[in-house]
């Protein structure tokens, strides 16, 4: 009887708000066929053995075992894809953040032209080449020439092949390509927090802005922090496409291989999609399990 009512209760809201639902309507069935369908599939195909070609064969956790017990490239992948999250998650967060913060004060007009400055780099398609010139292998290569010519090197180094330094120039790279969505919504969230509260502050005793900063900027910005937070998060974890265009696939000794690579490996190439599926419910898992730690940090602040 209460499930009932519930129901009729939830049919009278969607009524009362129909225009509202149906203006909502074309982004829910994107997000339905281009989200949430293909994540369901994939959780069904990674209890399969699909290879695109034959109908899927039930495995049940064939796949998994497979992952965890006999997959060694798999695990130095998961070692990789941590080791790259810890260090350019945080520092990429608090990049973002803090530039926003330091050219939020600017006129509009400069503040416009130093974002275009900062954010041009996440989506220039040219980037990779400029780096592949710099840790370019040969003499000519920007970064050998000038350690040669101070007296650092006496011959070229491999960058880009040396297992000791390509997760290094992967993470510089990935770290100046990370000025993207996210500082754009802290650019944004700071234009909407009311002024008013710097007054009030002001009166309350707050007398710098790092007390500034810590209880009203932080507390007013919860929404673009948690926003920036899965932004971040999500694109730590999911990195492939730049070490795939520096490093290769699959990168020297697997040095700087990650999940997504495992997965562009397993079902771009080997054609397994079952398996590839199943590395992928991994990563997706992953990811929802390190959202939901910082959802959980960030809602405590200002409490």
């Amino acid at each position: 009887m209460a499930n009932r009512e519930k129901y009729r209760e939830l049919l009278k809201n969607i009524y009362k708000y129909r225009k509202s639902y149906a203006m909502l309507a074309p982004y829910l069935v994107l997000f339905t066929v281009f989200t949430v369908v293909p994540v369901i599939s994939a959780i069904v195909l990674s209890f399969n053995y699909f290879n695109l070609f034959e109908a899927p064969k039930f495995v049940f956790l064939e796949n998994f075992k497979r992952l965890f017990i006999q997959d060694d490239i798999f695990l130095i992948a998961v070692k990789n894809t941590l080791l790259f999250a810890m260090i350019t998650g945080p520092l990429s967060y608090a990049a973002c953040f803090l530039l926003a913060w330091l050219i939020n004060d600017f006129k509009p007009v400069v503040r416009a032209v130093l974002t275009t400055v900062f954010y041009a780099p996440s989506i220039s398609g040219a980037v990779y080449t400029i780096w592949m010139i710099i840790f370019s292998p040969d003499s000519y290569g920007w970064l050998n020439a000038t350690l040669m010519k101070l007296g650092v090197l006496n011959a070229p180094r491999l960058w880009l092949q040396d297992t000791r330094t390509v997760m290094l120039v992967v993470i510089l790279v990935s770290l100046w390509l990370s000025l993207g969505t996210s500082f754009l919504a802290f650019i944004a969230g700071f234009q909407t927090i009311d002024r008013s509260l710097y007054e009030a502050g002001a009166i309350d005793g707050i007398r710098n802005r790092w007390q500034e900063l810590w209880y009203i900027i932080l507390p007013s910005m919860k929404p673009q922090l948690m926003f920036a937070s899965v932004m971040q998060i999500t694109a730590a974890l999911g990195v492939g496409e730049v070490t795939v265009s520096l490093a290769g696939l699959p990168s020297v000794d697997y040095a700087a291989h990650t999940i997504a690579n495992h997965i562009t490996d397993y079902g771009y190439i080997r054609m397994d999609m079952g398996y590839a599926c199943s590395v992928a419910v991994v990563l997706f898992g992953l990811m929802v399990g390190c959202n939901k730690l910082a959802q959980k940090f960030l809602g405590r602040m200002g409490t």
